[in-house]
């Protein structure tokens, strides 16, 4: 046994840190020298038993782990080029289980490399960086089957799926079972060393090609010579031309006397050309800045009984409203409250100046209150108290100078109905960002879904099933004469999933709405929204204000009073709730 304590790989440290015995344990062995291929490398017992491979990163070993190096007559392992650049940052373990998933019971031979391995475990343990989606973490590890794709993870605790496009970050310490498609066949092959490139490799090499293109935003060129795959160009766009033959028609019919890059030119200048100049402006560039200080990642924490860790539920964003409270989202807590209390497993935290991916040590955090301030599925919002006492990243900072940022409570204004909008947020539960965008009035909400929708028409899908989908979501109500209508004001904006609870401000840099919602459809690599929209923070706040007066919170009702006496529109909801004296007007 081994422990490992050291930078590099486990397999360097082992033999780099104990020359003497791995040599003596391969002469046990009988032989001068075995292949990293043929090393099996295992931690833990019984349930939680696990593999890892030759080159796991000896910062992701966990305090105390205690690792045990076997052989095996077979390969077990194919030694990667992309093994061998060691990762470096942030790295998300997750669990892969030797028995196969729904469908997959007798299909392990399609997934592992090698299914007879001379060691008792349960699980291959897989690692990725930040922002890798499983399929690539599969692939680089060696040890599952070349090519393998199109499959999915199933949660060994829920049963939740996760699909191979999806990245690892949500992963960290879960356990999965593989599971392939129940028709069709895989496209997974272990093909003969030194064999010449058969077709099914080519066409993996070909899609390796176009997930770097569109993952980079290169063009065919530059993704084929960076990619380093031996494609032709030729056979790529082919696949693209057969894959899109309307897109060109389409394209052709409406912009007929400009050229493609014009014609998005133009159209970029034409809708967005305000937007960045309200935007880049320094004065307000400088307001939205201080303010996004306000901003947080919310996350939403299962708390693991066994080994006393955390899993994440959910992640989203919240802004403060004033002292330690902030506003999020309600529906990133569904089946985690009861009534207004945290149950007693899940645990909140608020993360903010998370603007920096490397290092990651520069931000600081709060955990919040089990009782929620408020809790409504109305308006989709939540208010939470955050405790006094905050902490920094990495735990040895002293804390002295950690404290809730200032909060927008004070910022809040009405709908601007049309103009520019910014949103700031951590969509994917990324480093904050920044989206400026365009409002999109309700008598042109409909056309707008409609110009999402017409470069697919008969291509991945047809605009009538892509129409039923989003139809099957309440989309209608943001329409006119719908229910929503003229209550939250509608936008496009690249973040989805994560971004729920940010905080939406005007080209004044009010705030005055929060990023709730969007209607989405999804193709085979990816989930895309054709429309999003906010709820208004005037509507939240008077509200929210009813349901202190109505639950008997006069202590926080207060609280609320204090904070708004610089704010004209709250002011004024007070007054119309007779929760303050009307002021007299001045001659």
């Amino acid at each position: 046994m081994v422990y490992c304590k050291k930078q590099g790989t486990v397999l360097q440290t082992i033999k780099s840190e104990r020359p003497k015995e791995y040599n003596e344990f391969i002469k046990k062995l009988g032989k001068k020298e075995i292949s990293d291929e043929n090393m099996i490398i295992s931690s833990g017992e019984g349930n939680d038993s696990h593999i890892v491979a030759t080159h796991f990163p000896c910062f992701c070993v966990k305090e105390g782990e205690y690792l045990t190096i076997t052989t095996s007559a077979r390969v077990v392992e194919k030694q990667t080029e992309e093994a061998r650049a060691l990762l470096t940052g942030k790295c998300f373990v997750f669990f892969i289980d030797k028995e196969g998933g729904e469908n997959t019971k007798s299909k392990t031979h399609l997934i592992f490399r090698c299914n007879r391995i001379p060691v008792q475990f349960r699980y291959f343990c897989v690692y990725g960086a930040k922002g890798m989606t499983v399929e690539e973490a599969v692939r680089r590890d060696g040890r599952f089957v070349d090519g393998l794709t199109n499959f999915t993870l199933s949660d060994n605790e829920n049963k939740f799926t996760t699909k191979c496009t999806e990245i690892v970050d949500n992963l960290d310490g879960r356990k999965f079972q593989i599971c392939l498609p129940k028709t069709g066949k895989t496209k997974a092959t272990n093909p003969p060393q030194n064999a010449s490139a058969s077709p099914k490799v080519q066409n993996i090499e070909v899609r390796k090609v176009l997930e770097y293109a569109a993952k980079n935003g290169v063009n065919l060129k530059i993704a084929i010579e960076k990619s380093e795959n031996q494609v032709d160009q030729k056979e790529i766009i082919k696949i693209l031309r057969d894959q899109f033959p309307r897109l060109r028609e389409i394209m052709e019919s409406r912009f007929t006397d400009r050229s493609y890059k014009t014609t998005l030119k133009n159209l970029k200048e034409e809708k967005f050309g305000k937007v960045q100049q309200s935007f880049s402006e320094a004065h307000r560039l400088e307001k939205l800045l201080k303010m996004g200080k306000s901003v947080c990642k919310v996350l939403v924490k299962r708390k693991d009984f066994i080994d006393d860790q955390g899993s994440d539920v959910c992640q989203g964003t919240g802004f403060v409203l004033f002292d330690r409270f902030v506003l999020t989202s309600a529906h990133l807590f569904d089946k985690c409250v009861q009534g207004k209390n945290l149950l007693d497993h899940i645990y909140i935290s608020a993360r903010f100046q998370y603007d920096d991916l490397d290092p990651e040590t520069n931000y600081f955090y709060f955990y919040a209150e089990k009782t929620f301030i408020d809790i409504d599925k109305e308006l989709d919002f939540a208010v939470l108290e955050l405790k006094p006492d905050g902490e920094k990243f990495p735990p040895n900072s002293k804390p002295e100078h950690v404290k809730v940022p200032a909060g927008l409570l004070d910022r809040f204004g009405p709908l601007p109905g049309n103009g520019e909008a910014c949103l700031i947020g951590h969509p994917a539960g990324s480093v904050k960002k920044i989206d400026p965008t365009c409002i999109i009035e309700p008598e042109k909400r409909k056309q707008a879904v409609m110009d999402h929708l017409a470069l697919y028409e008969t291509t991945l899908f047809t605009i009538m099933s892509v129409t039923e989908i989003i139809k099957s979501q309440p989309i209608e109500s943001i329409m006119v004469g719908g229910t929503k209508a003229d209550k939250v004001e509608t936008y496009n904006t690249f973040m989805y999933h994560g971004a729920s609870g940010s905080p939406v401000f005007g080209a004044d840099c009010r705030v005055f709405g929060i990023h709730t919602r969007g209607f989405t459809y999804g193709f085979q690599r990816h989930e895309t929204s054709v429309i999003e929209y906010a709820h208004p923070l005037l509507t939240i706040f008077e509200k929210f204000v009813i349901n202190l007066i109505e639950s008997g919170n006069d202590q926080m009702l207060e609280k609320v009073k204090e904070a708004v006496t610089k704010n004209k529109h709250l002011k004024k909801i007070l007054v119309d709730l007779f929760l303050l004296d009307e002021p007299m007007e001045e001659d």
